[in-house]
């Protein structure tokens, strides 16, 4: 097993969906197929159960997660040790974010890191906001840019950055969610809905359900705020999303924000990375960038 295949086995055990897992560490399918039948080859032991509908861990698969996530962990920190003391810092140093966060706070904050560590390479994993803290978590990630969580587990560091809002959002095309928000007063416990599958959006939405006291239908539930936003503006249903990604989205002009009488409450947006790998020059370097930056809108 070497450092890549455990990171496919491991961002596998976390997500338990092979597309997802594919798209996220941007390897195709059957690289992914392949990686994980080499694996349970070497182990003579099969890790995952898996048939149309799912995918879960087996036993042995538990197993192998625990020694893998304490390898990984292991050899980032022999790597970090031997180039420690070099002058200029350098070598890959992973950074997972959302697809927007790529593009809207990212970049200010590579530019600063650049002019410090011009040696360094960035590795950047993408996917959905609410697997940032999991990725840096299962040691998949060096540091992420992560929305807080409720509870933040006892290995993960968290320094907030910026706050992100939230809007209640819905399709400007003609549609059965366009028509109910269109009627005076908005009937919304039979407003479609569309959910977020994880993380502080979807627990913010359900929270503005209970002060609403309506238990609306829900038509979805999406991985991935830019997926949310597109399936809006398609005319699904109505949903939540931060507005950075709103104002990022090429179907913005295709959706409406919703005034609504109970605001809803925004997110804390930093960056996370494992308490013990704090001291470690690059995770360090970027830290201390991120944790003290101001970003400008």
């Amino acid at each position: 097993m070497d450092q890549r295949s455990a990171e496919l086995f491991l961002h596998l055990c976390n997500s338990l969906h092979f597309g997802r897992t594919s798209e996220q560490m941007h390897v195709s399918p059957s690289t992914l197929s392949r990686s994980i039948m080499r694996l349970e080859e070497e182990l003579g032991a099969r890790l995952f159960t898996r048939d149309k509908r799912s995918v879960s861990l087996t036993q042995s698969g538990e197993q192998v997660r625990r020694f893998t996530k304490q390898w990984l962990a292991d050899w980032r920190q022999l790597q970090a040790d031997l180039c420690g003391d070099r002058a200029d810092l350098t070598g890959e140093l992973s950074v997972y974010c959302s697809v927007t966060a790529s593009y809207s706070h990212l970049p200010q904050l590579l530019d600063r890191f650049r002019l410090v560590c011009p040696g360094a390479e960035i590795k950047l994993l993408t996917g959905d906001v609410a697997m940032a803290v999991p990725m840096v978590r299962d040691a998949l990630a060096d540091v992420a840019l992560a929305a807080r969580p409720d509870s933040l587990p006892l290995s993960v560091n968290f320094a907030s950055m910026t706050k992100v809002p939230l809007s209640i959002i819905a399709p400007r095309v003609n549609c059965l969610a366009k028509e109910m928000l269109d009627a005076k007063p908005i009937d919304w416990a039979h407003v479609p809905f569309i959910l977020p599958e994880l993380g502080p959006a979807r627990r913010r939405l359900e929270s503005w359900f209970e002060h609403m006291h309506i238990d609306p239908p829900i038509v979805a539930t999406v991985a991935g705020h830019e997926a949310l936003v597109s399936m809006v503006a398609l005319g699904s249903g109505v949903g939540i999303a931060p507005d950075v990604v709103l104002a990022n989205s090429p179907v913005s002009e295709r959706i409406n924000k919703v005034a609504v009488d109970v605001p809803i409450e925004p997110f804390d947006m930093g960056i996370c990375a494992l308490s013990k790998r704090l001291h470690e020059p690059l995770v360090q370097r970027f830290w201390q960038l991120a944790a003290h930056h101001s970003f400008s809108d």
